[in-house]
């Protein structure tokens, strides 16, 4: 599963498979904290996370809903800019 981003000991990755199921998601990694998230919601599907770091996450999704969109429709993988 590749790194789309990382920032504040946040790791986002988005699964490369076809099989991969619906919702377009994102899977946000926080130490040995995971939680998959519907980007296009900007709602957890499964998992957990601090509060801090969910919004933290949140936030960096809706700055990049576009990006992450095309990179779920075309599985091209691209870097995607840290939240700053």
């Amino acid at each position: 599963m590749p790194v789309i981003s990382r920032f504040n000991g946040i790791v986002i990755r988005m699964y490369f498979l076809s099989s991969e199921h619906n919702p377009p998601h994102i899977h946000a990694i926080y130490g040995d904290q995971i939680a998959a998230i519907d980007f296009q919601k900007n709602e957890v599907i499964e998992g957990d996370l601090p509060l801090r770091v969910l919004q933290l996450v949140l936030k960096w999704t809706s700055l990049h809903r576009n990006e992450l969109l095309k990179i779920w429709e075309t599985q091209e993988f691209v870097k995607i800019p840290p939240l700053e």
